[in-house]
């Protein structure tokens, strides 16, 4: 048994090979030597296969407690460990991975999926998803940036139609700066409000929308993906009565939602776009040397941004100045890892290095534009 991960934890230690003694070393050895898990006939008490111990399988209590114990003591030493050495080290722990060294540190994937669970716990738990993208509820005041956006909007409509009174009545009431707006203030003149449902207006149900459409020639109906969008636009329309603001807050959930599995299939194109930086380098670094190399990469990004979202809740509630001071440094500090993980695990010169990376950020961030699209357009079709 490995004790070196509960090093400087002597009480830990104590415990654990208290357990161990009185309970684990006592357990029954079985009479046959056929492994229950594999199948292998044992010789001594440990399966050289599979590496189960041939005891009898029936287990107390205070035996399952143990193994508890044994499990979390086992998974914090080679956390921290890994987390160290990721955290100080940039690059260290994917070069230790491709040369076999993996017995001291958790396993990547493991680490990948602990660390973004927790990331996506936190962030939910301090973030309201409907916060994040919303625009205005429809009885609260609307903000003097909203109104003005809108009041633009209504002054250029009115410029096709300076006779359209619904959208007159409008502007009167958004200019007048005596007085809180809300959306629902604006409801009366809601057949041309500029932020209630436009997309699929025009038609009063999928009936009409098939109608019309059966009635063009072939050569001008709609294409397949716009009448598909277009009947989605419709059922949002009757969905959420023509509002808009709320159809794109639920929109907007929605994709907030599928962000962890975004950022999860971005991870293989990552690892693609890597390889194909340094092709020329085949023969050293495989496709998956790539793939652990983007699995840190995000581990620490992860990392990085609680620490973001840490400090902007300290400067919320304490206002001061020096929390932003540390935002700046810990999104600075991105980049700067980025870059000299590229270094030390490729083994390039800073010339080479610098263009890859910023090959590398500006492909990257393409790769998750076009994967917020596609997510988005899933969002919207699963409403």
């Amino acid at each position: 048994m490995n004790y070196t991960v509960t090093k400087n934890k002597p009480v830990l230690v104590f415990l654990y090979l208290f357990l161990e003694k009185f309970y684990m070393s006592h357990r029954p050895e079985r009479k046959g030597k056929d492994c229950l898990n594999c199948g292998t006939n044992v010789q001594g008490k440990f399966c050289h296969i599979c590496g189960q111990e041939n005891v009898e399988p029936k287990e107390t209590f205070f035996g399952m407690a143990t193994h508890f114990f044994s499990d979390i003591t086992h998974f914090d030493g080679k956390f921290f460990t890994t987390l160290k050495d990721l955290a100080i080290l940039p690059g260290f722990l994917s070069a230790e991975y491709m040369r076999g060294r993996r017995m001291s540190y958790l396993n990547p994937v493991r680490m990948y999926l602990f660390t973004s669970a927790v990331f996506f716990l936190i962030f939910f738990t301090i973030n309201d998803p409907k916060d994040a993208f919303k625009i205005t509820e429809g009885n609260e005041p609307m903000s003097f940036g909203a109104r003005d956006s809108v009041v633009q909007l209504i002054e250029k409509k009115l410029k096709k139609d300076p006779g359209n009174d619904n959208l007159i009545k409008q502007l009167s009431l958004l200019t007048d700066t005596t007085i809180e707006v809300t959306p629902l203030d604006l409801l009366p003149f809601a057949d041309d409000f500029i932020l209630i449902g436009t997309i699929g207006r025009e038609y009063k149900s999928k009936r009409e929308y098939d109608s019309l459409q059966n009635d063009l020639p072939p050569g001008k109906r709609d294409g397949w993906f716009t009448g598909l969008w277009n009947k989605k636009a419709i059922y949002l329309n009757e969905k959420f009565k023509y509002n808009q603001v709320l159809s794109l807050e639920k929109i907007s959930d929605s994709l907030l939602h599928r962000l962890p599995y975004l950022l999860f299939v971005s991870l293989p194109f990552f690892a693609f776009i890597l390889k194909l930086l340094y092709i020329r380098r085949r023969e050293q670094f495989y496709y998956a040397d790539h793939a652990i190399f983007s699995v840190h990469h995000y581990i620490i990004s992860f990392i990085l941004l609680l620490f973001v979202f840490l400090w902007n809740k300290m400067s919320q509630v304490t206002g001061w100045g020096a929390w932003g001071v540390l935002m700046f440094v810990t999104v600075l500090a991105w980049p700067v890892y980025l870059y000299l993980a590229m270094k030390r695990f490729y083994g390039q010169g800073h010339g080479k290095t610098v263009v890859k990376f910023l090959l590398l950020n500006i492909t990257g961030y393409f790769l998750l534009v076009i994967l917020m699209l596609f997510f988005l357009l899933f969002s919207f079709f699963q409403l």
